[in-house]
């Protein structure tokens, strides 16, 4: 095309993306009232579909091409919200009890919407002005909540195996007596040393490999018959590491364990770590929230000791994901773990540029969503629904006690563990066929209650034994859902013992 073309072409540039205000108004209100109408239905809904992964690409036709052309907007967001709401698990409803992903706050589904409207980029004070402070406050106030300090750094990350890297991190620059960011670790003469406890979510895994210890660098300390570091095995472990020529330098404690809600003794670890110089991280990222809540464990109260503490707001928080934040003393921490200047970077150095604090340079406006939810919920309506959350918990494990086909295993915080039992093997669980047998009984079980979409558990073992795993991190389960549990879970452990006779016992 000649100059003169080109030029009358951009001058009415039409951009197959954008939308006239009219029609994006028009259907920003239907895809509200579909959201709407799906919340409102929640209940009524199987927890999760039974299609399987085969079924799934058959509905989305996963094999079609990129399309040459584009298609109508509205046609398109209605065939997704119609993809999305019959094919995804429903993790908002009130029965699903799975891992802890919280049923997410129709303010936070909102804020991201909003969010998205300005696009900021949080890496950068002079990219995201009302952005950056608006994150400031809510890590601010996410330290209020737990009990951590008012002053303390942070940032808001993608989750808790993000917000656990970010304290890792600021460990080694701050306790590995040479600059390992610069010289790394190959040379080292005495090998860093990390401990932390059998129960610990993988994320240490993928750290030490990760940020160049290896994974032979974790001492993994056993742990009681309630799940909790042992601390006279954790003192000998890092004594025997200093006498032979090793490298201490970061201990580990969990504030809510994943699979039974374990809290380990976090003032034994805090006195530990004050006395060797090592650097104590609590990954706190479901439970440290629950630290004010009337009845919590009194250690969580330790958490003010930490270092650093790992938090994730798209737990208990009720946050859409991705939400999760890194907390630490103050924001040296960070600086010295993770800022670079390059030339190329003209920002005012006197602004809060979270680029310097974590890994990220580009960075979405993640906060908004758990700020809002804050404002609109307040200090003691989080209380009120996380102690809920426990409360209903800590009922349900009363239920399966009382229950003549049911055997409790633990409870902590809103996690309660346990399996079914048929009656006539009631008194022979100790033997060595029967637990075989109740492992694979209660494999089957879990697995018909999820197709059945009735409810939604997940699995743990404890002390050898497969549990089944309920987690409550859910502003819309009642009394009534936990009330009907027990003779449900029992009516399907009884189809599924037919079906899985123990037939040498």
């Amino acid at each position: 095309m000649d100059h003169q073309t080109e030029s009358e072409i951009l001058a009415v540039r039409d951009a197959p993306l954008d939308l006239e205000p009219e029609e994006f108004r028009a259907l920003g209100h239907q895809l509200v009232d579909r959201i709407a109408g799906y919340l409102a239905e929640l209940k009524q809904r199987p927890v999760t579909p039974a299609g399987s992964p085969a079924q799934v690409r058959e509905a989305l036709h996963a094999g079609r091409p990129l399309p040459d052309s584009g298609s109508d907007a509205g046609l398109t967001l209605h065939e997704t919200a119609d993809l999305l709401f019959k094919h995804s698990l429903s993790n908002g409803h009130p029965r699903f009890f799975g891992y802890i992903t919280s049923s997410a706050a129709p303010i936070g589904m909102l804020a991201d919407l909003l969010a998205s409207t300005v696009n900021p980029n949080c890496g950068a004070w002079k990219l995201a002005p009302m952005a950056t402070e608006i994150e400031a406050q809510a890590v601010r106030w996410i330290a209020e909540l737990i009990g951590y300090h008012s002053d303390s750094g942070g940032l808001m990350v993608s989750g808790g195996n993000m917000a656990n890297f970010v304290g890792f991190l600021a460990a080694r620059a701050a306790k590995i007596p040479w600059d390992v960011r610069k010289a790394g670790l190959g040379g080292a003469r005495k090998k860093p040393r990390v401990y932390t406890s059998a129960e610990t979510h993988t994320w240490i895994q993928k750290a030490a490999d990760l940020f160049g210890l290896g994974t032979d660098a974790i001492r993994w300390i056993p742990v009681d018959k309630q799940q909790r570091i042992m601390i006279p095995e954790l003192r000998r472990r890092i004594q025997t590491d200093e006498e032979q020529g090793e490298h201490p330098f970061l201990v580990v404690g969990t504030a809510g364990t994943v699979s039974t809600g374990a809290v380990d003794p976090l003032p034994e670890i805090a006195a530990i770590c004050r006395e060797r110089e090592l650097w104590f991280h609590v990954d706190g990222a479901y439970g440290a929230v629950a630290t004010a809540v009337p009845g919590a464990p009194a250690d969580l109260a330790a958490l003010r000791e930490a270092d650093s503490v790992a938090v994730d707001p798209h737990k208990w928080l009720y946050a859409p994901l991705e939400a999760g934040c890194a907390l630490v003393r103050g924001n040296d921490d960070l600086l010295r773990a993770f800022s670079y200047h390059p030339t190329y970077y003209h920002f005012d150095e006197d602004a809060l540029n979270y680029f310097d604090f974590g890994m990220q340079n580009s960075r979405g406006f993640r906060a908004l969503k758990v700020w809002l939810a804050l404002r609109q919920t307040g200090r003691q309506g989080y209380l009120r629904m996380i102690g809920d959350d426990i409360a209903l918990a800590k009922q349900f494990h009363r239920l399966v006690t009382a229950h003549p086909e049911l055997e409790a295993l633990t409870q902590n915080l809103s996690i309660t563990t346990f399996r079914y039992v048929p009656p006539d093997l009631a008194e022979r669980t100790l033997e060595g066929d029967v637990q075989e047998y109740l492992d694979r009984l209660n494999q089957a079980l879990l697995s018909r209650i999820e197709k059945s979409g009735e409810a939604f558990f997940s699995n743990a073992v404890v002390d050898g034994k497969f549990a089944l795993r309920m987690c409550i991190v859910n502003f819309r389960t009642s009394l009534k859902d936990i009330e009907e549990l027990p003779d449900l879970i029992a009516r399907f452990g009884r189809a599924v013992a037919k079906e899985l006779p123990p037939a040498s016992l």
